[in-house]
């Protein structure tokens, strides 16, 4: 609804062409196959190459003009866009800026859905790999499987893109899920061992954080 001069406010309407099923099970398959994106999603951030995957299934994500975007107005203005259907463009801009997953819903799927199948596909081991990606098969001459023992090592750089370095989302911290620390003294006493743990619990949190800041930039 948009107020205009009228007492009655207009019925405004947009609308983008959604995605089929299976359009939509071609883009979450190609979602799944590269880490990146996978990784960013399920992190709750949108890839800044998302179109990227759109387009390698013949598809868009983006209304690229204003002829991809349906819309229509109550007002008896006859010109498409009028200024009520302007006022909520510049409305849909500041929301795109706020969660740019406003996109997916737009398209007919929620984020919660695509990173429900994602979480599905690369923890099944479903993930189909490309022919870039593909791993060498063990049937080739001179293929070395990889150590046990070395699984937790990592000796390459990782992509910049793929290591995202902020604080934390809110203020709880593993003390506050482990609850209160059972001294079997008074409660007095275990309240000030709880703010000494959190006040140090902080201090080391955020020196992580500026430690991992500094090493990201130097890098």
């Amino acid at each position: 609804q948009v107020q205009g001069t009228q007492a009655e406010p207009y019925q405004v309407e947009l609308w983008l062409d959604t995605f089929t099923e299976e359009e939509w099970g071609y883009v979450i398959e190609t979602l799944s196959q590269q880490a990146i994106f996978s990784a960013k999603l399920l992190a709750g951030e949108m890839p800044y190459n998302i179109e990227d995957v759109f387009a390698k299934n013949g598809l868009r994500l983006f209304p690229f003009n204003l002829d991809e975007v349906h819309s229509r107005c109550s007002c008896p203005d006859p010109a498409n866009p009028c200024k009520h259907i302007g006022a909520v463009y510049y409305m849909l801009g500041d929301r795109f800026s706020e969660d740019p997953f406003v996109l997916f819903q737009l398209r007919g799927r929620l984020k919660e859905e695509i990173i429900a199948k994602l979480r599905h596909i690369r923890g099944s081991g479903e993930v189909k790999k490309d022919s870039k990606t593909s791993q060498v098969s063990p049937s080739i001459k001179g293929y070395q499987p990889p150590v046990v023992s070395g699984y937790w090592q990592y000796n390459q750089q990782l992509e910049s893109s793929l290591v995202v370095i902020s604080p934390p989302p809110g203020s709880e911290t593993v003390l506050d899920v482990l609850g209160p620390i059972p001294l079997g003294t008074t409660a007095t006493a275990a309240d000030v061992v709880m703010q000494y743990l959190d006040t140090i619990y902080k201090n080391v949190s955020d020196r992580a954080v500026l430690m991992g800041l500094n090493r990201e930039s130097e890098g």
